[in-house]
């Protein structure tokens, strides 16, 4: 598989099918072993003779001074730890320095990730990737595979740096802040092949004396009152009794922490372990940070950490008023209460146990046979809901005995005032496994505030039932359709789907004629649902032609259909002097542009005639005829618009075609051939260009998908960049900049 970002060929990252990419530095032979992660295929490297050997990649790959790269690797080998490195070249191919990585720990056979990460010299130009071990003895083998070189990756939406979250270059954005020293450690922890935001290094905080300790991040990044972040890091405790935590903290202007919100890891053993935590930063917030500790430890204990990452936090539900704490039960119940009865909520344990979502879950505990009200802390409201209906949701599991439930909503108004309940009839809570529990309820016309309450009797002594994954929203259509005449694209939005779904979206026009409408990978057909809501932006709708969407969901291939049908929408069919012209996998670049002379279709068709002697009439062979071809001549009026139109062409991919219906033109995808554009008239200072643009009919491009930037954010590049130059110095445009595209060198 291909890590994205790679500067490295697939022959050289997953060494399939040779070793092709890598040659011997020092010390070694290198062959093809087998047994590898990313393709079968592993560079084998074997010493020579005792001491030190190395391997490289035979490329080199063009690098900018000063600018960060990371490289990483899988490695095993049962003899002798491994190190990876990044060499530095100047542009006669001379080496000037290794950036290494510390040495792993300790040997395994087991794949192992060894990554380092460091700014390129002033003087380098070009790098290379070497692996490195120290045998004490000829014919030790290390083995390597799953290469990455290139820029650093880290997480989308961190505000945290790509060292501060992998360690990678030095330890220099953390420090020690009770009772404890740090170092950078490569324990060999096997990750998952294709996670590829876990590094080899790792942040190791030694107990001075017996008591706390702690450490933090030096980095504060900025953050806004009233804004729900979520933070979380990989946990590795010094044994399982071991009382560790990770802690989300605000700071003010004056740099003085005004919240500071713990998460406690209910580890089960000695491995690494994702450890939440949420907080709604308070009023006067200025900045945040990440801390990590270990509680009652004794000196010489090593609490470990790894990918450490401060984020908004994730949508769980679209449009849920609850707070992660509460949704989630991560770091605890949040506003969980009993308010009647025996029975008690608490966060599942250990980590890992039982979870919906994440690594824990509620559990609500009966000792007895009885009757018990579990309700959620109070919600704020959207202004003006009284009267809407809301929707509730919980994932259920019955672990123990048995429950029947009435589920429901308790209202308040803006003073607190109890304004009652409003639930279902109560039922059975269905068992085994894990349920998806919905409710709709109505708000009173002056509610402002809700609780989810459920009232439970548990069916036997000791009933325990899990829940997770909560949510509270307004409920909104699942489909809705809006057209946007100035762009000429139609929204489709589609909300409450079951994420890991297969979906499959049709636009429908009024002869009942069906098209794939696309989406980030290509053609909606069968994708995998990944959000509870889905905007799509179809920007091939057909102008002024009533259109429909069709959406058929399904959990797995061979099920049933669910569908859903959206009502009609129309685009304006625009002034006739106009036309449109699209990019399907590019819309930033769609443009409309004044049509001078519309195309004189022909259709082109491959034929040879033979004349046979004696004959009147010629044999006549003929393939079938081709599609239009034909020459659009269109005007630009203005630099800007010029520009508009070189952008859109200068991909070369296939555009869309589209006119007002009254001209009598069919939509049609094309490709178009060498353009020319003389000024209209031939003057120094006229800004009006005639471009004649050869129009070829294609097919409509079936794989190519919308370009997207994945959840990126201006958020990103605020936190890989310093300043504006290194921004304008790393891309070309400010397209590149959206969709991360840097200059590789």
């Amino acid at each position: 598989m291909a890590i994205p970002g790679n500067f490295l060929s697939s022959t050289t990252e997953a060494v399939d099918p040779n070793t092709s990419g890598w040659t011997a530095k020092l010390n070694c032979t290198i062959s093809l072993g087998s047994g590898g992660r990313n393709g079968d295929g592993c560079l084998t490297v074997k010493s020579s003779a005792a001491g030190e050997m190395q391997a490289r990649t035979v490329s080199s790959y063009a690098v900018t001074p000063g600018t960060v790269y990371e490289t990483f690797c899988d490695a095993s080998g049962s003899t002798v730890p491994e190190r990876i490195g990044i060499r530095w070249l100047d542009a006669a191919n001379v080496e000037i320095s290794i950036t290494w990585a510390v040495t792993a720990s300790s040997a395994s056979a087991t794949w192992h990730r060894i990554s380092v990460a460091g700014p390129a010299p002033a003087t380098a130009a070009r790098a290379q990737v070497v692996v490195s071990s120290t045998p004490a003895a000829a014919n030790v083998t290390s083995f390597y595979e799953n290469f990455f070189f290139g820029f650093p990756l880290s997480t989308v939406g961190n505000l945290l740096s790509f060292n501060t979250e992998s360690l990678e270059v030095d330890a220099s954005t953390w420090t020690s802040e009770l009772n404890c020293s740090l170092t950078r450690q490569v324990p060999p922890v096997s990750w998952a092949v294709d996670y590829y935001l876990a590094g080899g290094h790792v942040l190791a905080a030694t107990v001075t004396a017996n008591g706390n300790a702690a450490a933090r991040s030096t980095e504060r990044p900025p953050a806004s009152p009233g804004t729900e972040y979520l933070a979380y890091c990989y946990l590795n405790p010094p044994t399982s009794a071991s009382t560790t935590w990770v802690e989300l903290r605000f700071y003010n202007a004056a740099g003085a922490q005004i919240q500071a919100t713990r998460s406690t890891l209910a580890a089960p053993g000695t491995s690494w372990y994702r450890q939440y935590v949420s907080a709604i930063a308070p009023a006067a917030t200025a900045s945040c940070s990440i801390a990590v500790g270990i509680d009652a430890a004794t000196a010489g204990q090593v609490l470990r950490a790894e990918g450490s990452v401060i984020t908004t936090v994730p949508v769980l539900r679209t449009g849920s008023v609850m707070p992660y704490a509460d949704a989630s039960f991560e770091q605890g119940v949040a506003g969980w209460s009993t308010v009647s009865g025996v029975a008690t909520v608490t966060r599942s344990t250990p980590w890992g146990a039982v979870g919906a979502d994440g690594a824990y879950a509620g559990t609500i505990t009966s000792s007895t046979a009885t009757t018990s009200v579990i309700r959620s802390a109070k919600f704020a409201l959207p202004a003006g809901t009284g009267g809407k209906t809301f929707r509730t949701e919980i994932y259920s599991q019955i672990t123990s005995g048995g429950f029947t439930a009435s589920r429901g909503i308790r209202w308040y108004d803006a003073a607190n005032t109890d304004l009652g309940l409003t639930a279902d009839p109560g039922a059975a809570v269905p068992t085994p496994g894990w349920w998806l529990l919905g409710n709709s309820f109505t708000a009173p016309a002056n509610a402002m505030q809700a609780a989810i309450e459920y009232t439970v009797t548990a069916t036997a002594t000791s009933s325990v039932w899990r829940i997770d994954r909560a949510a509270l929203w307004q409920s909104l259509p699942f489909i809705e359709v809006v057209a946007h005449d100035a762009t000429a694209t139609i929204t489709l939005t589609l909300r409450e789907l079951n994420t890991g779904d297969l979906m499959t979206v049709y636009r429908v026009t009024p002869d009942g004629a069906r098209t794939l409408t696309r989406g980030p990978s290509g053609l909606l057909s069968l994708s995998p649902v990944t959000s509870d809501q889905v905007v799509i932006e179809d920007a091939e709708a057909p102008l002024g032609v009533p259109v429909s969407y069709y959406v058929e969901t399904r959990a797995t291939i061979s099920a049933t259909p669910a569908y859903r049908t959206s009502d009609s929408v129309t685009l304006a069919p625009g002034d006739t002097d106009l036309c449109w012209l699209k990019d399907p996998g590019q819309p930033q670049r769609n443009g409309q542009f004044m049509v001078v002379t519309p195309p004189s279709w022909k259709r082109a068709i491959n034929q040879a005639a033979y004349r046979v002697r004696g004959r009147r009439n010629a044999v006549v062979l003929s393939d079938v005829r081709g599609g239009l071809e034909g020459d659009l001549v269109v005007w630009t009026r203005t630099d800007d618009e010029a520009e508009r139109l070189h952008w859109l062409l200068g991909s070369g991919n296939v555009l869309l075609w589209q006119v007002a219906p009254g001209l009598h033109e069919s939509d049609l995808y094309v490709t178009v051939g060498e353009v020319t554009l003389p000024r209209v008239v031939d003057v120094a200072d006229e800004a009006w260009r005639q471009w004649t643009l050869p129009l070829t009919q294609v097919d409509m491009p079936t794989a190519v998908g919308v370009a997207g930037s994945a959840g990126r954010t201006w958020q990103d590049t605020l936190t890989a960049f310093t300043t504006w130059q290194a921004v304008e110095t790393a891309y070309a445009s400010w397209e590149d900049v959206l969709f991360d595209r840097r200059a590789e060198g």
